[in-house]
């Protein structure tokens, strides 16, 4: 494995490497489908016409290994952006996404020697305060999967989701009363009464800061059935 690093190249398997892929090409997927949301299959397919222009169905196909290699390459560039690249530390919660950088963060960008507790005369508290807002998108919507055990998770809870153990212990101790909104077509309240059994998650929603609209690490969590308070209480416990 060191050994294709040092060539560029990133293995599609660890045990028993046959087919690998240059950090270029990892790169420019990446980007491509953050940019242009072209998905796995349409740059695989595009590799393939480059490869071989007139008989590009000749060319083997890699679509899976591609899928799994870019997953991994995005979890390694995520580990070494954030400081974990040469270091044994632990990450936890949250340490592999980044918050709003204008708004006040104890050991980033705020010190305690300035703190409204040391110059309460001086320092105005809304300057020290974050205000951070909740809601929720009812059109994210998430199937359940065909294959669970397939589902393997490389960034439980270190990202913007809150982990995925954790929110689901406390939807089975937390209580909710089931209200009806008086408003016509009200989403967030009437979803909330509509059995969907072929959805994991009707919706999704979280914390972000009121000032900028940055959201908040490990705070965004999945609806069940809409916007009910245990859901909402979870992200912002997490958050």
């Amino acid at each position: 494995d060191i050994q294709l690093f040092q060539a560029g190249l990133f293995p599609a398997s660890f045990t028993r490497p046959k087919t690998a892929f240059t950090f270029a090409v990892l790169d420019d997927f990446l980007l491509d489908n953050l940019e242009c949301g072209t998905s796995a299959m349409n740059y695989y397919s595009k590799i393939r016409r480059l490869t071989s222009s007139i008989f590009p169905l000749m060319v083997p196909d890699c679509y899976r290994e591609l899928m799994r290699a870019a997953r991994q390459w995005r979890q390694c560039k995520l580990y070494k952006w954030h400081g974990f690249a040469h270091k044994d530390d632990q990450s936890k919660d949250g340490d592999l996404a980044l918050f709003c950088p204008a708004c006040p963060q104890l050991g980033i960008n705020l010190d305690l020697s300035t703190s409204t507790v040391a110059q309460p005369d001086d320092t105005p508290s809304w300057l020290m305060t974050r205000y951070l807002v909740m809601d929720g998108n009812f059109k994210a919507e998430h199937m359940h999967p065909v294959n669970p055990s397939d589902e393997v998770s490389l960034m439980d809870g270190l990202g913007f989701m809150v982990s995925d153990e954790r929110y689901k212990s406390h939807l089975v101790i937390a209580q909710d009363n089931v209200q009806r909104s008086d408003c016509n077509n009200h989403w967030a309240v009437n979803q909330a009464n509509t059995l969907r059994q072929r959805l994991e998650a009707t919706s999704i929603g979280g914390c972000a800061c009121a000032w900028h609209g940055c959201f908040v690490p490990h705070s965004m969590v999945d609806f069940q059935k809409g916007e009910r308070s245990v859901h909402i209480a979870s992200s912002h416990i997490n958050g």
